[in-house]
């Protein structure tokens, strides 16, 4: 054999090397999934990932999806619940300005990370009833242990004093989530139009304030 296709054939089995599968398993290979679908939902959208493009993304075999899930849904219905934020405790800087721009500013960054692109990406392209799944998800996940924290925060700003007695209603904690999502869907809002400052000092304070 000649040093050329020595060389050549060096080059085809580092190639080969860098294509195999890597070898991983539980969290590590369940994380690498996840992320590769979070990519593809951002980048290609529902209807456009496969199960073979995600297994390639994640450098593993499609044997290792369909020992796990049945269907792409099911594959993507576990990516977003593994992904979504757990509910959190309602912050206390003290204020009560300062407790709701550290709500708003949470599910702000949420709804525009990679996650919040995904799922914007599924909605925006799937009919209402093969969403609903995945709205009712993210509403269990985000929107009401969002509209929980702004329910405690206001109790405690109605404790102190800073809230009007009443004002803490269902619709007053919607209005939050209600308005990014509306800005989202309707007016293609993107994450520097959603100002938290101006969301709370325009919106909320106003509505709850004696």
């Amino acid at each position: 054999m000649s040093a050329e296709a020595r060389t050549a054939g060096h080059g085809t089995e580092r190639a080969a090397a860098t294509a195999a599968p890597v070898r991983r398993r539980g969290e590590a290979l369940e994380s690498a999934i996840y992320g590769a679908v979070l990519q593809q939902l951002t980048t290609d959208g529902y209807a456009r990932l496969t199960m073979e493009g995600v297994a390639a993304a994640a450098q593993t075999g499609k044997a290792a999806l369909y020992r796990r899930w049945s269907s792409k849904e099911e594959l993507v219905m576990d990516a977003l619940r593994a992904s979504l934020p757990p509910a959190g405790a309602a912050p206390d800087t003290g204020s009560l300005r300062g407790d709701l721009l550290a709500v708003v500013t949470g599910l702000r960054t949420a709804m525009f990370s990679e996650l919040g692109a995904a799922v914007r990406a599924i909605m925006s392209e799937m009919d209402h009833q093969r969403a609903r799944a995945f709205l009712e998800l993210v509403l269990e996940r985000v929107v009401e242990p969002t509209t929980a924290l702004i329910a405690e925060v206001l109790d405690r700003g109605t404790a102190r004093g800073e809230v009007r007695p009443g004002a803490v209603t269902p619709l007053v904690t919607d209005v939050v989530p209600a308005l990014m999502l509306y800005r989202i869907k309707m007016c293609g809002g993107g994450a520097v139009e959603l100002d938290p400052a101006a969301i709370v000092d325009e919106v909320l304070l106003p509505i709850v304030r004696p």
